[in-house]
């Protein structure tokens, strides 16, 4: 399933119910079942149905299925009758554990298949994990446009190439216009053409010539590297080692990889507010309450009214895991958020009920009042910087 990206609408689906008991589940997604197949990636399959014939999807391709999605407590998270029937997926484009089972299954094939952490969204910051369980059947395989041609020194990059410390490697195969300077910071989206291939001339992953859009975030970091020096209208070519590729992860291709890319356009994102430099632990002049979270004002407002356990706000945050990664930001998204309390992680509620309107504030909240280690949700202690802008009266 194509679920590469999750934002605000992920969070607030945790946010609402973070605070209620899990729903009872619909199915028993774990553990992987005794006659289910085990993988060398890890991806465990079970074949409910059997298809026909020898023709098998390529990465090339893409395909057309219907598919149904549990989360680890068996709940139906997702499927395509919620999405009002059968959906076409770039086989290249869904998280590597579809992929593998994807390129395995014949027309008319209905398998399960138990995705592992490693082979959905690995070391991948605001991602959640992967439903635990998926259902797939295969109906159709849409043949995807020929594959381009290998370049011709795929095995080695010709003398002329330039190498950064880092140990990429590229070579300029069209220049932008004088006139169009304007190139990507590290947190701007971008629009690519683009082909991949590994050494050996197998084509891996292509935009198939319809420019796809991509977050310089999340974009494997060979690529950020090279895209940071590209102007609009550039075309480099790549030599990516696998260091600043996919470092090794099951369902990925491994060695050095050969990129062409092309920067169709940029979309400028507002920069992502920096960590505070006392993420790792609240500080000695933070204050702490008796169920363990710690605050610190930034500003005071004056204000006396502090919103009730029950009320609405509007805020500005952003929030981060104690190892510094920023895991979501409405600042980032450049719109606040109104958020009813009593919906709210109980850290963030009781830290917001301390605050009046203008104030601004840091909150480190410990793992029993975040998420208390539920999967899909970020782990440990959370810090979050806040700023209350809109006190609204209770729902």
């Amino acid at each position: 399933m194509c679920t590469r990206r999750f934002g605000f609408v992920w969070l607030v689906v945790a946010l609402l119910g973070c605070d209620k008991p899990a729903p009872p589940p619909a199915a028993d997604p774990k553990p992987v079942p005794d006659d289910a197949q085990m993988s060398a990636s890890g991806l465990a399959s079970k074949v409910l149905r059997a298809g026909s014939g020898d023709k098998r999807a390529r990465r090339s391709d893409r395909v057309r299925v219907n598919f149904k999605a549990w989360n680890a407590s068996g709940k139906l998270v997702d499927g395509s009758e919620q999405r009002g029937g059968p959906v076409i997926f770039d086989v290249s484009g869904v998280i590597a554990g579809w992929t593998e089972a994807l390129e395995a299954m014949q027309v008319g094939e209905t398998r399960q298949i138990w995705v592992p952490d490693h082979l959905a969204y690995p070391g991948r910051p605001g991602y959640p994990r992967p439903p635990a369980k998926f259902e797939i059947e295969l109906l159709e395989i849409l043949d995807g446009a020929a594959p381009e041609p290998a370049p011709p020194d795929l095995a080695a990059a010709p003398a002329d190439s330039i190498k950064t410390s880092s140990g990429l490697v590229y070579r300029r195969l069209t220049q932008a216009a004088e006139r169009a300077p304007e190139r990507p910071n590290s947190w701007d989206h971008v629009t690519l053409q683009f082909s991949g291939w590994t050494q050996d001339g197998v084509m891996f992953s292509s935009s198939r010539r319809q420019p796809m859009p991509q977050d310089m975030q999340k974009v494997i970091p060979g690529w950020r590297e090279a895209l940071l020096q590209m102007a609009v209208g550039d075309k480099l070519r790549l030599w990516v080692p696998e260091a600043l590729a996919f470092q090794g992860r099951a369902g990925e291709p491994r060695g050095t990889l050969v990129y062409d890319i092309e920067l169709v356009s940029i979309e400028r994102k507002p920069e992502p507010p920096r960590a505070p430099s006392d993420i790792a632990a609240a500080p000695a002049n933070a204050t702490r309450t008796k169920s363990g979270l710690a605050y610190r004002f930034q500003q005071r407002s004056g204000q006396k009214r502090h919103p009730g356990p029950h009320d609405r706000v509007t805020l500005h945050y952003s929030a981060w895991t104690s190892d510094g990664k920023l895991f979501d930001s409405s600042v980032v998204r450049g719109k606040p958020t109104s958020l009813p309390l009593d919906r709210l992680i109980a850290g963030w509620s009781e830290g917001l009920q301390l605050m009046a309107e203008g104030d601004k504030a840091l909150f480190w909240i410990p793992e029993p009042l975040a998420y208390a280690g539920r999967d899909g949700s970020p782990r440990g202690m959370l810090v979050y910087e806040v700023e209350l802008l809109q006190l609204l009266a209770a729902e």
